[in-house]
């Protein structure tokens, strides 16, 4: 299992956040006698995410609100056009608009107020079994020949 753990300058405005875009479910809180976040878990939809402060002793630090964080999180949810005009309800800002993609998903990208970037999902369409996988410049891998 891996499990995001989110950095934020506001950890309790990323958790409302959360709640309102995703449907999150906060399962713990723990705070420091300043008010600050150390560590939350909340559910969404199947899976876990941890959400906390910056803290001055730890090297991680909370992304710039402006979407260019290394780290992408890939959720799925039921109704991702939904969801994401409750994420922009929630303060979010669409990156991508959802659309149909050729792996089965219905995917768009926001980034939430705290500078997180989310492709929010929802599985549209089964790919049959024999799907082939992109090769270099998206041709199909061909099988190689068995040695001669």
């Amino acid at each position: 299992m891996v499990i995001p753990m989110l950095v934020c300058s506001d950890a309790a405005a990323e958790i409302a956040f959360c709640k309102a875009a995703f449907g999150a479910v906060e399962l713990s809180r723990r705070s420091a006698e300043h008010g600050t976040v150390v560590h939350a878990t909340l559910a969404i939809a199947e899976s876990l995410i941890f959400i906390h402060d910056e803290s001055p002793h730890l090297a991680s630090r909370a992304p710039q609100p402006d979407g260019s964080s290394s780290v992408v999180i890939y959720i799925y949810l039921e109704g991702v056009d939904a969801a994401i005009e409750r994420a922009v309800a929630a303060g979010a800002r669409v990156l991508l608009t959802a659309a149909d993609a050729f792996w089965g998903d219905r995917v768009g990208r926001i980034v939430d107020p705290a500078g997180h970037v989310w492709n929010v999902a929802t599985r549209a369409a089964a790919i049959p079994p024999a799907y082939p996988a992109p090769g270099p410049m998206g041709r199909e891998e061909q099988p190689n020949p068995p040695p001669g």
